[in-house]
């Protein structure tokens, strides 16, 4: 009996909650969910970039000063249609490629791009200095990246291959350290093995494909270049031979013609010595002959002095005596002697 006064009003309050419930869903559902107006940007859709104008911001989630722009980035990005600006944001954690093309090295970073010229905003990250950046066209007194460092050239291009790669072995070492529990050292361990496996592979790789664009010669070919260049050896070593043998020629002619001018040297000086000799024995006889004339001369009047009256000393001049005469003589006889023996 109490189950059967019951029952029906049970089965009111469970058929009026079920409507309830139904009623409430599609208001729950009607309510949009609120859409983020910053566009995640990728290494697939970062070309994107290249037309028109953009703000970039290049950001990592553990980064505190990236999470206290992020209001004031939303609130830019909304109000891009009236700035007539695209604005687009990076994460540097699932984007290491794109980091790497823009070289980031601090966080955050913001970009401005205009027909795909960029330029770095060292600004605020604060909605006003954004706005004014754009509506007064600050961005044109910057200097733009252009060569080498333009996020679209090749240089670039290769800094982004090598980001993506540290990248992956980062997230790869994370794998082995956290997920699978494997020591630390283990993993570089592991990285070491792999990288020298690969030089080594990259090596054979690099045989392989200069042997099968090298093109062997033929045998005769080989036998003549190789005959060629023995040849050409001979010719070198006669080369140097002969430089050598002139070499030596000119150095004998040389000290042929210092002998010779030294030999016309000691001949001009034994000339002027004989003529300086034949002067001395020419004045040497003549002084002989003179001291023989003066005794002759003066013989008789010694004899007329010795019978009349003696002259005064002092008027006689003193005659030279014959052994004076005798050694006069004898130097000159010496001298022409040295004289003959010098001349042969």
């Amino acid at each position: 009996m109490a189950g059967g006064r019951w029952g029906p009003l049970l089965t009111a309050l469970l058929a009026a909650r079920v409507a309830v419930a139904e009623e409430a869903g599609p208001a729950q559902a009607a309510l949009p969910e609120e859409r983020s107006w910053v566009r995640p940007m990728t290494a697939s859709n970062w070309t994107l970039v290249m037309e028109g104008e953009w703000m970039l911001k290049f950001y990592a989630p553990w980064c505190p000063s990236c999470q206290q722009t992020d209001s004031e980035w939303e609130t830019f990005a909304r109000n891009g249609e009236t700035l007539q600006i695209s604005v687009g944001k990076v994460d540097v954690i699932q984007e290491p490629g794109l980091s790497g093309r823009f070289f980031v090295t601090t966080l955050p970073a913001f970009f401005h791009a205009k027909d795909g010229i960029f330029r770095r905003y060292r600004g605020p990250g604060i909605y006003e200095d954004l706005q004014n950046y754009i509506l007064e066209k600050k961005w044109q007194s910057v200097e733009p990246l252009t060569g080498w460092k333009s996020p679209a050239s090749l240089t670039m291009s290769g800094m982004a291959g090598l980001f993506s790669i540290s990248g992956k072995i980062w997230h790869l070492h994370n794998y082995f350290t956290v997920t699978l529990g494997i020591p630390a050292w283990c993993s570089y361990v592991f990285f070491i093995m792999a990288t020298l496996i690969f030089g080594l592979l990259m090596g054979l790789v690099l045989v392989i494909i200069s042997e099968c664009f090298y093109v062997p010669l033929p045998r005769h070919l080989s036998e003549r270049t190789e005959q060629t260049r023995r040849s050409e050896e001979a010719h070198k070593a006669e080369q140097l031979q002969d430089a050598e043998e002139e070499k030596d020629d000119s150095n004998e002619e040389e000290n042929k013609d210092s002998l010779v001018d030294d030999e016309e040297e000691k001949e001009d000086l034994g000339d002027e010595d004989e003529a300086e000799e034949d002067e001395e024995e020419d004045s040497a006889a003549a002084r002989v002959d003179e001291e023989r004339n003066d005794a002759q001369d003066q013989g008789p009047l010694r004899e007329v002095q010795e019978d009349g009256e003696p002259e005064p000393e002092e008027d006689t001049p003193v005659q030279p005596s014959p052994a004076d005469t005798e050694v006069a003589e004898d130097t000159l006889r010496q001298r022409k002697s040295q004289h003959a023996d010098k001349g042969p």
